[in-house]
């Protein structure tokens, strides 16, 4: 049977004892994966969605900063992405102080948290990881072997070294020493924003399922769209702009409720651009409409005129897609939204 016919066969994959119903999964991203997001992103299909990282000390000392981040509320399977370097309460500092993807420069005092980890919870424990500090040191196997000793239920590998940041290509090929190191999940991430993207990523890397980060930016339906297209190979569009409307609509709101006006107005501002870009790309319209619709959009305060200038970009998008054939915003959508406000349907 084809690679690609098998591939379609990925359905869910287990994490100890918590089983995921596709292998499609929201990266976990600093500043965009707050609850609001990784809420509507699971709503749409993602098999798992995972919250920015937060300080394990500033969490169990229960600052609200980090209380808000691993917020979980209404989320059927609540994930915090922790970081920190001390076995009894790791600290804040990411890399300058040996944690997060600096601890790939000393294994045995990454075990040391791993194991603490596992020892101090009753759920599975997962690692996120780079494939080495750099391109001298590809110890990726090597750590998720003792992970996968330590008790680690899963492993997600980022298919490039500490130093490359996220210059270049993902290695997903090199991801594959990995898998072929354990038997527990493993889950291939970097540059995946297609369908494409996805197979290729799991052929080459033997991987058990994708993780999706950057491409989900103003496209909180991508990793859904993914996974359902690797459990039946049913490629889907992207939503009508009418959709794309009510959703990020909803989001907006939800921001602002979440981190309190003034911090919710800055926080959601870079995703209503990422939106927009999103709506552009689905109506064909020309850079010239985008940026001017930005600049409305993404220099208004107040939540009443923003909500007004995002449907009147929806609108003048829906135009262009109009005439270029697509129907995409029906007058129900312009009845409901009309002037930027929830009118009662």
């Amino acid at each position: 049977m084809p690679l690609v016919e098998r591939l379609f066969w990925r359905g869910q994959i287990g994490i100890g004892k918590v089983m995921v119903p596709n292998p499609a999964i929201l990266a976990p991203m600093s500043g965009i994966t707050d609850a609001p997001f990784r809420r509507l992103a699971a709503a749409l299909g993602a098999g798992l969605v995972v919250s920015e990282m937060t300080a394990s000390a500033a969490l169990a000392q229960g600052a609200p900063e980090a209380r808000l981040r691993a917020e979980g509320k209404g989320l059927r399977m609540h994930v915090v992405q922790l970081a920190g370097c001390e076995p009894r309460c790791p600290a804040r500092q990411v890399t300058g102080r040996q944690s997060g993807s600096a601890l790939m420069r000393d294994l045995d005092h990454a075990l040391t948290l791993i194991e603490a980890t596992v020892g101090a919870v009753s759920v599975p424990v997962t690692l996120k990881m780079r494939l080495g500090w750099d391109d001298r040191s590809i110890n990726a196997p090597e750590l998720a072997h003792r992970a996968q000793a330590a008790g680690v239920r899963l492993i997600t590998v980022h298919g490039r070294t500490r130093s490359q940041f996220y210059d270049g290509r993902a290695d997903w090929a090199a991801v594959r020493a990995v898998k072929e190191r354990i038997a527990i999940p493993v889950v291939v991430n970097g540059d995946i924003a297609t369908y494409a993207d996805a197979v290729t990523a799991l052929a080459a890397s033997g991987a058990d399922a994708v993780m999706i980060g950057r491409a989900a930016r103003g496209r909180p339906w991508l990793p859904g769209q993914i996974g359902r297209y690797l459990a039946s190979g049913t490629r889907e569009t992207p939503p009508p702009l009418s959709a794309q409307f009510a959703l990020v609509h909803r989001l907006y709101d939800e921001m602002l409720s979440h981190h309190g006006l003034a911090m919710g107005r800055r926080h959601a501002r870079k995703h209503l651009g990422w939106a927009l870009d999103a709506a552009a790309e689905t109506a064909g319209a020309p850079d010239a409409l985008l940026k001017a619709n930005r600049v409305r959009v993404l220099t208004a305060d107040d939540p009443t005129a923003v909500r007004r200038h995002l449907a009147e970009a929806y609108a003048n998008f829906a135009s262009i897609a109009a005439a270029n054939g697509a129907s995409a915003w029906s007058q129900t959508t312009r009845q409901t939204y009309r002037g930027g406000e929830r009118k009662a349907a």
